[in-house]
């Protein structure tokens, strides 16, 4: 496949300069369509998170390649995207992710172990949803979006709000809420991430429909990573994503993606005008995935090295570390944090490698007794011939494996 350039994968994406409150090399803004005080949240524990999401990633990666996992997404270059978003949830909201939102689930309280669990083929999920308000990864392109419309008309439509596990409440406390965000809202509200290959499939067409015309409590935040596996943007639109919600009749926004501080504000401001029954919001974060699409992938095939290093160079950790350097961190106590944040990254990393190589085999039970809430005649029929089946290969094999 012959590559793209940059300039051909970034030409209807320039057309509208995305919101910055912090530039790449560290320096805080402002920008009046999107106010925003940097003292209202915790700098230094939202680099914290970006960096163990990050090393996360980066032990995926490892992991796959050394045959422990099957396959990895990787978020690399994405950091700031996620965690923003995230941070803005309040524990009752309720997230509905692709297969890539590390970051998020880190955030949400989620057992990083659970996640590779599904790319090692040793769980079909990995988690219960209502444990962090947080839904199982979706793999099918745009799936979510509807998923997310389907359960924000369960909070319009029944008075009871969902339960909150302590553990969500924990991570969604991290990071200081804004005066602005209320303290106690009249109903959850709900966050679904896609990314800008599932703006040209259908689910997502017909969420974005639904969540306007019945003015659901739903914010939709697009990853636009540039890149749907091989596809640049350019040859799904012809405008920038963000423009493209006027269609559907719900605003839309435009971030920088690489912004931690920009994420933030954008999703904190949309989940507030959708809890306050303002309706949905499209928030399309331009941001740029460095990795290839999958461990399966060579994006070398269809990207330039140039474009590659232009987008290292707007790194979302660089740019908060660098803020934080030039705000005071370079004394003694916040050298000591960074040093803390480095270590602290480093026996993460050997607890993850450990632990992943520690799941359990899964019961060959299982996906009979999960594909339904009960059991039904015909699954009862069917497990009870796959467990006549696996005993007759028992037989033969021997308890060692060994054929008889």
């Amino acid at each position: 496949m012959p590559r793209t350039s940059a300039k051909t994968s970034a030409k209807t994406n320039d057309r509208q300069d995305p919101i910055q409150l912090l530039t790449p090399q560290g320096e805080a803004v402002s920008d009046a369509r999107l106010p925003f005080d940097p003292a209202d949240v915790d700098l230094p524990a939202l680099y914290r998170d970006m960096v163990l999401t990050r090393r996360l990633d980066t032990e995926a990666i490892a992991l796959q390649r050394q045959g422990e996992l099957g396959l990895w997404p990787s978020l690399f270059g994405q950091e700031a995207a996620q965690i923003g978003a995230a941070r803005a949830l309040l524990p009752s909201d309720m997230v509905f992710p692709t297969y890539r939102e590390h970051g998020v689930a880190w955030c949400r309280g989620l057992d990083p172990a659970s996640l590779l669990g599904l790319f090692r083929g040793t769980t079909l999920g990995g988690w219960d949803p209502r444990d962090v308000n947080f839904n199982l990864y979706t793999l099918v392109i745009g799936a979510q979006t509807l998923h997310a419309v389907g359960y924000a008309m369960g909070i319009v439509r029944d008075p009871v709000g969902p339960a909150v596990s302590a553990a969500s409440t924990a991570a969604a406390s991290a990071v200081l809420a804004t005066p602005a965000t209320p303290a106690a809202p009249a109903a959850p509200a709900v966050l679904a991430f896609l990314g800008d290959g599932a703006l040209s499939e259908g689910e997502t067409n017909e969420a974005f429909i639904w969540a306007t015309t019945q003015s659901l409590p739903v914010v939709f935040f697009c990853q636009n990573n540039q890149w749907a596996i091989s596809a640049p943007y350019s040859v799904q639109s012809t405008v920038p994503v963000a423009q493209r919600a006027a269609g559907f009749g719900l605003p839309g926004i435009r971030v920088d993606g690489n912004d931690v501080l920009a994420c933030l504000a954008a999703t904190r401001r949309a989940l507030h005008t959708a809890r306050t029954g303002g309706g949905p919001t499209l928030i399309e974060a331009f941001t740029y995935r460095r990795n290839a699409h999958t461990t399966a992938d060579d994006a070398s095939r269809y990207r330039e090295t140039a474009e590659e290093k232009e987008w290292a160079a707007k790194d979302p950790l660089a740019r908060l570390h660098a803020h934080l350097v030039a705000t005071g961190a370079a004394d003694s106590a916040y050298s000591a944090y960074f040093a803390e944040i480095e270590a602290e990254a480093q026996t993460f990393a050997e607890g993850l490698r450990a632990r992943c190589r520690a799941l359990p085999e899964p019961d060959p039970s299982l996906p009979f007794e999960h594909t339904y809430a009960e059991m039904t005649p015909e699954l009862s029929r069917q497990l009870a011939e796959h467990r006549a089946h696996l005993a007759s290969l028992q037989e033969i094999s021997g308890p060692s494996g060994e054929r008889a």
